[in-house]
């Protein structure tokens, strides 16, 4: 039996009345849990944040972009190898390699730009390798390009593809597991949300005027956070080795730990730091203590 290795991160953290992460209808998302309505912060919410974090953690080439616009990505590496390239030409290569490495990039109308039909993971360095085989592979000879080209989409992933993986629907191939998990954070008590009645002064209305410009509602709460995340490093060092699994580790940590969600941040100023951070190395499972 293969022994896997869990680092698993427990915060608790108070944040003030706010709206860090809100619903269709504005309202701050909440769960029912043991009964009670909690407020809630989605793990996609606080992923992404820790993924902007990690642009000032990590060297440039070692984090990737979720974009559909991947021709673009190649295009301009393309161009960056070689600027005398024609940047048309570029862009037409890079949708070529792209669909022969197992994508599926739209043609766009006039005026607009290709894109892939789904978000798509793509670390620097396979947005790379793609443009230099963009370049130089003949890609007439389509059975050693796609070959090729797959590879390369494969290979070299991103520190953030292999922490939160990335899915190909149209080539699971080119699918990489997640290593790391992010639960919604809930909090530790029941909630009831709140609404601000505000207004906004006109500065240039009318002294006969006392009126209002702007009238209008905002809903928040305030709540001690649970907050909880794991990873495996055994899948982590796998993926990307031993000493580089070592360094995202620890960078992975400082920016779950360190990082909040911005909605309303304007309006609420409710940046703060965690209470409490309990980290623990198992063995068996990864283990949320919600």
């Amino acid at each position: 039996m293969i022994m896997s290795i869990y680092i698993d991160f427990h915060v608790l953290q108070t944040v003030p009345p706010s709206c860090v992460n809100r619903d269709d209808t504005g309202s701050p998302k909440t769960a029912i849990y043991g009964g009670a309505v909690r407020a809630r912060v989605s793990s996609q919410a606080w992923k992404h944040v820790m993924r902007e974090s990690f642009k000032n953690l990590f060297k440039d080439e070692d984090i990737g972009c979720r974009t559909k616009f991947v021709a673009e990505m190649v295009e301009d590496e393309m161009l960056a190898s070689d600027s005398s390239l024609d940047k048309t030409e570029c862009h037409k290569k890079a949708v070529e390699a792209l669909n022969m490495a197992g994508l599926t990039v739209k043609s766009a109308k006039k005026g607009e730009t290709e894109k892939a039909d789904a978000l798509f993971f793509m670390s620097k360095k396979q947005a790379k390798a793609i443009a230099e085989y963009a370049i130089e592979l003949n890609l007439k000879d389509k059975k050693e390009a796609e070959k090729v080209l797959k590879n390369a989409l494969k290979e070299n992933p991103s520190v953030d593809i292999a922490l939160f993986g990335r899915m190909a629907a149209n080539d699971p191939t080119l699918n990489y597991d997640a290593s790391a998990q992010v639960a919604h954070a809930i909090s530790t008590h029941a909630v009831e949300n709140e609404y601000d009645y505000f207004t906004a002064v006109d500065d240039m209305q009318k002294d006969d005027n006392a009126g209002a410009g702007h009238l209008g509602t905002v809903e928040f709460n305030s709540s001690t956070l649970y907050r909880y995340a794991t990873v495996n490093v055994s899948e982590l060092s796998e993926t990307i080795g031993a000493e580089n699994a070592a360094e995202t580790v620890k960078n992975f940590a400082d920016a779950f730990v360190y990082s909040m969600p911005t909605g309303k941040s304007n309006s609420f100023a409710n940046r703060t730091m965690p209470d409490s951070v309990y980290i623990t190395v198992r063995k068996d499972q990864p283990v949320n203590l919600c």
